[in-house]
């Protein structure tokens, strides 16, 4: 049923988007996905490799537009700035690779979405806690490049739509582990709101509406079930791969039903905002 709404509504939303491009008739408007993992609909295989995918968020929303993804894997703040992680023709980075292929199509585009962050704090929840030095320097981070990145997309696309989007919390699949576990999953909350405070604080400054993935996994829902999960727990059981035993799991890639959580709140906001 979501996959068959979202359908309707992807297709709804590319007949709004169309209308703001110069050129909304032939061909197709463009619809350019940049960010990390998330933006490329990376999921992990039978034997727990990950790869790109067309089961993202992105492909949700592409009917009736000209899909391009440059989105990378592993990708932080830093590195799409500066590159060093996915290799680009005539391009350091992934951000120059959005300025060149945005200056060539120029008013053309007509929807951008944006995803990143999350690779620059991945690592600071461990089996022992939160490393609270790591977040500062992930949070720091964002704070630094993100109005970088957003300053010079604007610059080249003045005309499209932007969309960035909040994180979810993987973390919260610790809840399952035993009482160490719950205080790790409880602790993990806020500091994934503080990180989206970082996220939402920069896109506003820059006129973006952020697609609110945090609600849409239910992050801040400890609200438990029949079986005594909390809700926000049984979500990202159900919607990532972060509950699969090995070798697919734990992964904090969503599955096809997460992807479409995605594409959801970013639907949300086109319909909304514009």
């Amino acid at each position: 049923m979501l996959k068959k709404w979202l359908l309707a509504s992807a297709s709804a939303a590319a007949l709004v988007l169309a209308t703001g491009t110069a050129a909304s008739a032939s061909p197709a408007p463009i619809y350019l996905s940049l960010g990390d993992s998330l933006s490329v609909g990376f999921q992990p295989d039978a034997q727990g490799v990950g790869h790109p995918t067309a089961q993202g968020f992105d492909h949700d929303l592409a009917h009736g537009l000209r899909l391009t993804e440059l989105g990378c894997p592993a990708e932080t703040t830093t590195s799409m700035i500066g590159g060093g992680v996915c290799t680009y023709p005539g391009a350091k980075s992934q951000l120059d690779a959005a300025v060149n292929f945005l200056t060539a199509h120029r008013n053309r585009v007509a929807l951008i979405t944006i995803v990143i962050g999350a690779t620059d704090v991945e690592n600071c929840a461990t089996a022992t806690g939160i490393d609270m030095t790591c977040l500062a320097q992930g949070v720091g981070a964002i704070q630094a490049n993100l109005p970088v990145i957003l300053d010079r997309l604007k610059a080249v696309a003045p005309y499209a739509k932007f969309v960035g989007l909040n994180l979810y919390d993987p973390f919260l699949a610790a809840f399952l582990q035993g009482d160490a576990g719950q205080q790790l999953a409880r602790q993990s909350v806020p500091l994934t709101q503080q990180v989206n405070g970082i996220l939402a604080a920069a896109y506003g400054q820059h006129n973006v509406p952020v697609a609110d993935v945090e609600s849409a996994f239910h992050t801040t829902d400890f609200t438990p079930g029949a079986d005594g999960i909390p809700l926000n727990v049984a979500t990202i059981c159900h919607d990532t791969f972060m509950c699969q035993p090995p070798p697919v799991g734990p992964n904090i890639h969503p599955n096809p039903a997460g992807y479409c959580l995605m594409a959801g709140a970013v639907l949300d906001k086109l319909v909304t905002r514009w």
